[in-house]
């Protein structure tokens, strides 16, 4: 499944004043970095992947629909899902655009490769 086209124009459109926005394809998903750190994606499993605190991932998940993504069977801690359903209004969505960017945003920028 490749990812949502309107749900990544969607977010463009919300994190589009920020700067040093750059967008990466992974996964099958288009990823919007900052700094040269994951903010948040739309999936190519449907859906949204957002880069959270690794220290709030279990509150984030315990108060809303978002859960913990699992790779090689194991829960990533600092990485979310959210469904699709759970972002079709603005609001919805512009919630884990902000909360995304602003950790992507406290991380140290990376190096570019040469």
């Amino acid at each position: 499944m490749a990812y949502d086209e309107d749900l990544a124009e969607r977010i463009r459109e919300l994190i589009a004043t920020e700067k040093g926005v750059t967008e990466q394809k992974m996964f099958g998903g288009l990823g919007f970095m900052i700094g040269g750190n994951m903010a948040i994606a739309a999936s190519g499993q449907g859906g949204l992947m957002v880069r959270v605190d690794p220290d709030e991932s279990d509150a984030i998940c315990k108060k809303s629909k978002a859960e913990p993504m699992v790779m090689r069977g194991r829960p990533m801690a600092g990485w979310l899902r959210i469904a699709s359903a759970d972002v079709k209004t603005k609001a919805q969505l512009t919630k884990w655009v902000k909360l995304g960017t602003s950790y992507a945003k406290s991380l140290p920028p990376k190096k570019r490769k040469r």
